[in-house]
Protein backbone atom coordinates (compact mmCIF):
# COMPACT_ATOMS: atom_id res chain seq x y z
CA UNK A 1 0.00 0.00 0.00
CA UNK A 2 1.23 3.44 -1.15
CA UNK A 3 2.72 5.12 2.21
CA UNK A 4 0.30 8.23 1.15
CA UNK A 5 -2.39 6.37 1.82
CA UNK A 6 -1.53 5.59 5.22
CA UNK A 7 -1.79 9.24 5.59
CA UNK A 8 -4.86 10.61 7.73
CA UNK A 9 -6.62 13.17 5.95
CA UNK A 10 -5.68 16.18 8.01
CA UNK A 11 -1.72 15.41 7.12
CA UNK A 12 -3.05 15.49 3.24
CA UNK A 13 -3.89 18.79 1.26
CA UNK A 14 -7.29 19.01 1.27
CA UNK A 15 -10.62 20.95 -0.21
CA UNK A 16 -10.56 24.49 1.39
CA UNK A 17 -11.93 25.51 4.19
CA UNK A 18 -15.03 27.85 3.84
CA UNK A 19 -14.81 31.07 5.88
CA UNK A 20 -18.35 31.83 7.01
CA UNK A 21 -17.75 30.64 10.30
CA UNK A 22 -14.75 32.38 11.16
CA UNK A 23 -17.17 35.63 9.53
CA UNK A 24 -20.06 34.83 11.43
CA UNK A 25 -17.71 34.83 14.48
CA UNK A 26 -16.22 38.19 13.54
CA UNK A 27 -20.20 39.59 13.42
CA UNK A 28 -21.06 38.09 16.62
CA UNK A 29 -18.54 40.15 18.41
CA UNK A 30 -19.53 43.56 16.53
CA UNK A 31 -23.24 43.02 17.47
CA UNK A 32 -22.31 42.43 21.20
CA UNK A 33 -19.95 45.51 20.89
CA UNK A 34 -22.73 47.62 19.99
CA UNK A 35 -25.24 46.60 21.88
CA UNK A 36 -23.39 46.70 24.96
CA UNK A 37 -21.03 49.68 24.20
CA UNK A 38 -22.65 51.89 27.66
CA UNK A 39 -22.02 48.98 29.77
CA UNK A 40 -18.43 48.55 28.59
CA UNK A 41 -17.43 51.75 29.12
CA UNK A 42 -14.65 51.51 26.14
CA UNK A 43 -13.88 55.05 24.88
CA UNK A 44 -14.53 55.78 22.02
CA UNK A 45 -17.26 53.44 21.50
CA UNK A 46 -17.06 53.19 17.96
CA UNK A 47 -13.41 52.02 18.37
CA UNK A 48 -14.02 48.40 18.99
CA UNK A 49 -16.78 47.76 16.28
CA UNK A 50 -14.49 49.83 13.77
CA UNK A 51 -11.80 47.54 14.08
CA UNK A 52 -13.76 44.16 14.07
CA UNK A 53 -15.25 45.41 11.01
CA UNK A 54 -11.83 45.86 9.70
CA UNK A 55 -11.22 42.16 10.58
CA UNK A 56 -14.24 41.10 8.76
CA UNK A 57 -13.53 42.73 5.50
CA UNK A 58 -9.94 41.57 5.65
CA UNK A 59 -11.22 38.05 5.58
CA UNK A 60 -13.69 38.89 2.70
CA UNK A 61 -11.04 40.84 0.23
CA UNK A 62 -8.42 37.72 1.27
CA UNK A 63 -10.54 34.66 0.04
CA UNK A 64 -14.41 36.08 -1.02
CA UNK A 65 -16.07 32.15 -0.40
CA UNK A 66 -13.54 29.99 0.62
CA UNK A 67 -9.87 30.21 2.45
CA UNK A 68 -7.83 28.90 -0.14
CA UNK A 69 -5.75 32.27 -1.22
CA UNK A 70 -3.14 33.86 1.29
CA UNK A 71 -1.61 37.24 1.58
CA UNK A 72 1.04 37.59 4.04
CA UNK A 73 0.27 41.09 4.59
CA UNK A 74 -3.70 40.73 5.22
CA UNK A 75 -2.70 37.56 7.67
CA UNK A 76 -0.08 39.68 9.45
CA UNK A 77 -3.52 42.94 9.65
CA UNK A 78 -5.67 40.09 11.00
CA UNK A 79 -3.56 38.82 13.78
CA UNK A 80 -2.50 42.16 14.76
CA UNK A 81 -6.63 43.39 14.63
CA UNK A 82 -7.58 39.96 16.86
CA UNK A 83 -4.81 40.85 18.90
CA UNK A 84 -5.99 44.68 19.24
CA UNK A 85 -9.35 43.30 20.25
CA UNK A 86 -8.24 41.27 23.02
CA UNK A 87 -6.20 43.65 24.53
CA UNK A 88 -9.64 45.94 24.74
CA UNK A 89 -11.19 43.39 26.39
CA UNK A 90 -8.56 42.63 29.23
CA UNK A 91 -8.81 46.15 29.90
CA UNK A 92 -12.58 46.11 29.98
CA UNK A 93 -11.97 43.05 32.63
CA UNK A 94 -9.02 44.75 34.45
CA UNK A 95 -11.48 47.73 35.01
CA UNK A 96 -13.79 46.04 36.15
CA UNK A 97 -11.42 44.09 38.87
CA UNK A 98 -9.98 47.47 39.73
CA UNK A 99 -14.08 48.51 40.22
CA UNK A 100 -14.51 45.51 42.31
CA UNK A 101 -11.27 46.17 44.51
CA UNK A 102 -12.55 49.17 45.31
CA UNK A 103 -16.04 49.16 46.08
CA UNK A 104 -17.01 50.93 43.38
CA UNK A 105 -19.49 48.78 41.74
CA UNK A 106 -22.87 47.79 43.00
CA UNK A 107 -25.17 47.53 39.86
CA UNK A 108 -25.57 43.90 40.00
CA UNK A 109 -27.65 44.03 36.49
CA UNK A 110 -24.68 46.05 34.62
CA UNK A 111 -21.93 43.57 36.61
CA UNK A 112 -23.99 40.63 35.12
CA UNK A 113 -24.58 42.09 31.79
CA UNK A 114 -20.70 43.30 31.33
CA UNK A 115 -19.45 39.77 32.61
CA UNK A 116 -21.68 37.62 30.40
CA UNK A 117 -20.48 39.97 27.40
CA UNK A 118 -17.21 39.75 28.41
CA UNK A 119 -17.02 36.05 28.72
CA UNK A 120 -18.76 35.51 25.36
CA UNK A 121 -16.03 38.13 23.90
CA UNK A 122 -13.49 36.24 25.29
CA UNK A 123 -14.49 32.88 24.00
CA UNK A 124 -14.78 33.88 20.01
CA UNK A 125 -11.47 35.83 20.37
CA UNK A 126 -9.93 32.55 21.75
CA UNK A 127 -11.68 30.77 18.90
CA UNK A 128 -10.51 32.98 16.19
CA UNK A 129 -6.76 32.95 17.67
CA UNK A 130 -6.99 28.84 17.52
CA UNK A 131 -8.10 28.39 14.30
CA UNK A 132 -5.72 31.03 13.25
CA UNK A 133 -2.14 29.68 14.35
CA UNK A 134 -2.63 25.68 14.61
CA UNK A 135 -0.42 24.31 12.21
CA UNK A 136 -0.20 27.68 10.20
CA UNK A 137 -3.54 28.85 9.93
CA UNK A 138 -6.66 27.59 7.76
CA UNK A 139 -4.75 27.97 4.56
CA UNK A 140 -1.85 26.27 5.60
CA UNK A 141 -3.69 23.66 7.49
CA UNK A 142 -5.36 22.75 3.63
CA UNK A 143 -2.51 22.45 2.12
CA UNK A 144 -0.77 20.18 4.80
CA UNK A 145 2.58 22.14 5.22
CA UNK A 146 3.16 21.40 8.62
CA UNK A 147 2.99 17.78 10.09
CA UNK A 148 3.03 18.58 13.22
CA UNK A 149 -0.58 19.85 15.05
CA UNK A 150 -0.56 22.15 17.92
CA UNK A 151 -3.59 20.45 19.02
CA UNK A 152 -4.61 16.93 18.81
CA UNK A 153 -8.31 16.23 18.12
CA UNK A 154 -9.68 12.98 18.85
CA UNK A 155 -10.57 12.03 14.88
CA UNK A 156 -6.84 13.17 14.65
CA UNK A 157 -6.31 9.45 16.48
CA UNK A 158 -8.64 7.34 16.09
CA UNK A 159 -9.85 6.89 12.51
CA UNK A 160 -12.82 4.79 13.47
CA UNK A 161 -14.77 8.00 15.41
CA UNK A 162 -14.94 10.04 11.91
CA UNK A 163 -15.33 10.10 8.38
CA UNK A 164 -12.44 9.58 5.93
CA UNK A 165 -12.56 13.27 5.36
CA UNK A 166 -13.08 14.71 8.53
CA UNK A 167 -10.43 18.11 9.53
CA UNK A 168 -10.70 19.97 12.42
CA UNK A 169 -12.52 23.77 10.73
CA UNK A 170 -13.75 26.59 13.20
CA UNK A 171 -16.48 25.07 14.62
CA UNK A 172 -13.98 22.49 16.53
CA UNK A 173 -11.89 25.61 16.97
CA UNK A 174 -14.99 27.43 18.99
CA UNK A 175 -15.83 24.13 20.53
CA UNK A 176 -12.41 24.29 22.02
CA UNK A 177 -12.54 27.72 23.04
CA UNK A 178 -16.35 27.03 24.81
CA UNK A 179 -15.15 23.83 26.95
CA UNK A 180 -11.63 25.24 28.07
CA UNK A 181 -12.99 28.80 28.94
CA UNK A 182 -15.83 27.06 31.04
CA UNK A 183 -13.77 23.82 32.49
CA UNK A 184 -10.87 26.12 32.95
CA UNK A 185 -9.03 22.92 31.69
CA UNK A 186 -8.38 21.12 28.47
CA UNK A 187 -11.16 18.28 27.67
CA UNK A 188 -10.90 16.31 24.75
CA UNK A 189 -8.59 18.27 22.52
CA UNK A 190 -4.93 18.14 23.94
CA UNK A 191 -2.55 21.49 23.45
CA UNK A 192 0.94 20.14 21.75
CA UNK A 193 3.04 23.32 21.46
CA UNK A 194 3.73 25.48 24.13
CA UNK A 195 2.33 28.30 22.71
CA UNK A 196 -0.75 26.60 22.27
CA UNK A 197 -0.49 25.49 25.94
CA UNK A 198 0.13 29.46 27.35
CA UNK A 199 -2.83 30.32 25.23
CA UNK A 200 -5.13 28.19 26.79
CA UNK A 201 -3.38 29.19 29.78
CA UNK A 202 -4.31 32.84 29.48
CA UNK A 203 -7.93 31.83 27.84
CA UNK A 204 -8.96 29.83 31.60
CA UNK A 205 -7.34 32.61 33.73
CA UNK A 206 -9.56 35.24 32.12
CA UNK A 207 -12.78 33.02 32.39
CA UNK A 208 -11.84 32.13 35.68
CA UNK A 209 -11.72 36.24 36.57
CA UNK A 210 -15.20 36.64 35.34
CA UNK A 211 -16.91 34.00 36.75
CA UNK A 212 -14.88 34.11 40.46
CA UNK A 213 -14.76 37.93 40.33
CA UNK A 214 -17.73 39.81 38.24
CA UNK A 215 -20.28 37.07 38.73
CA UNK A 216 -19.74 36.49 42.51
CA UNK A 217 -19.94 39.97 43.12
CA UNK A 218 -23.25 40.57 41.14
CA UNK A 219 -24.57 37.41 43.61
CA UNK A 220 -23.18 39.31 46.39
CA UNK A 221 -25.18 42.40 45.40
CA UNK A 222 -28.19 40.90 44.70
CA UNK A 223 -28.49 39.14 48.26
Amino acid sequence: MNSENKLPIWLKETEAEGRWWAAAAVIALIVIHVSFRSAFGFEPSWLLPALESALLIGLIIANPVTLTRESRLLRVASLALIGVISASNAWIIGREVVRLVHGEEHDAGRLLTTGAGVWVINVLLFALWYWELDRGGPVARSKAREPFPDFLFPQMTDREVAPPDWRPTFADYLYLAFTNATAFSPTDVMPLTRWAKMVMLVQSAISLVIVALVVARAINVLA
